[in-house]
């Protein structure tokens, strides 16, 4: 449920909570509490990040995991990919606590095994590797042409930011992300021409450490946000689709070069499958000059409605039909497949 005593805070707020939660404190392994049930070399424990949903955003503990690991391999180490399991829904008001084991130190490559704990109970498992940088093969997918810049796009503060509902309001206000969607937005409403595709520009809403782990981590917090898109978009649902249960199953990312999230970025998202209540989705995430800069991918739980049964009143649910009104005018222009001829090629 949302949390109603849940204060926005202003953009800059929201960036350094970011960055804070990313200061992950290192245990003593000595520390029962710290250790006791729990395998694992190092550590660390994970600092609450404020939000209006009691469930904690998976983003949040797969930087979290990351970052533990990144702390625990020297420095000209950098992080190259994750692949993570969510057990179960972690709780946005408790810390995480995350131990590390060491699985590998070789001439090149590191890997690391983190698992995310809340109440002893274990929330997410992933294995991360890294490695020094060398010298190789090099080619990349396109970044796809004729994409409406961001700055010629609605943010979501203008889009959704007068409704007075704790979750929607954070979605406009809360998010260290700025976060624009190139085809129109299903924050309240369907598309009305489903397609398996979507693309989004996001950066932070205020500028971060020069820390490449940092901008790696931040990054990573951020694909969570809109990879299931394509698949709700394809079955005609939207974010705010009364009854309808979304979870983040399993999450991959391949970091390709260094970027920063401080700075624009291109995320383009497909779904080539469905079945079975779980929805696969694949991203790719360019820099504004066109380098690929982290491949992604998800499966998730996707659950529509079995009837209509709204639990929020009959004057919110106006509400919000009215702010649909209002973000299919203002992204009227952009109501787009540019995504799926891209694909398609």
């Amino acid at each position: 449920m949302p949390d109603r005593r849940y204060e926005v805070p202003a953009a800059a707020e929201s960036v350094q909570q970011l960055v804070d939660m990313l200061q992950l404190k290192h245990l003593d392994p000595s520390d029962a509490e710290a250790a006791a049930g729990r395998g694992g070399e190092d550590h660390f424990l994970g600092p609450v990040f404020k939000q209006a949903y009691w469930r904690v955003f998976g983003g949040q503990v797969l930087a979290q995991a990351a970052t533990a690991a990144m702390a625990t391999v020297e420095p000209d180490r950098l992080i190259h990919s994750v692949h993570g399991y969510f057990l179960r829904p972690g709780d946005a008001n408790k810390p995480i606590q995350v131990s590390v084991e060491r699985l590998r130190d070789g001439g090149s490559f590191s890997a690391r095994r983190s698992q995310a704990y809340q109440d002893g109970t274990p929330i997410l498992s992933m294995i991360a590797s890294f490695q020094r940088p060398s010298a190789g093969v090099a080619h990349q997918r396109r970044m796809p042409e004729g994409v409406p810049d961001p700055e010629d796009l609605a943010p979501p503060q203008e889009l959704v930011g007068h409704v007075k509902h704790p979750i929607v309001h954070e979605w406009a206000h809360g998010r260290p992300f700025d976060i624009r969607h190139v085809d129109r937005p299903i924050y309240l409403e369907a598309d009305q021409d489903p397609h398996a595709t979507s693309a989004v520009w996001l950066k932070t809403k205020a500028a971060l450490p020069d820390d490449p782990n940092i901008h790696r981590a931040a990054i990573l917090y951020a694909s969570d946000y809109t990879l299931l898109e394509p698949v709700l978009r394809r079955h005609g649902l939207y974010w705010a689709k009364p009854e309808m249960k979304v979870a983040s199953l399993d999450h991959a990312m391949w970091w390709h070069r260094d970027a920063r999230a401080d700075e624009w970025l291109l995320y383009v998202q497909q779904s080539p499958s469905a079945q079975n209540a779980r929805g696969l989705a694949q991203g790719s995430i360019y820099s504004r000059n066109g380098a690929l800069v982290a491949s992604v991918a998800q499966e998730g739980m996707v659950r529509p409605p079995e009837g209509l049964r709204p639990k929020l009143s009959e004057k919110m649910q106006q509400t919000l039909v009215n702010s649909s009104r209002a973000t299919r005018s203002i992204n009227k222009k952009y109501a787009q497949t540019w995504t799926s001829r891209y694909l398609e090629t």
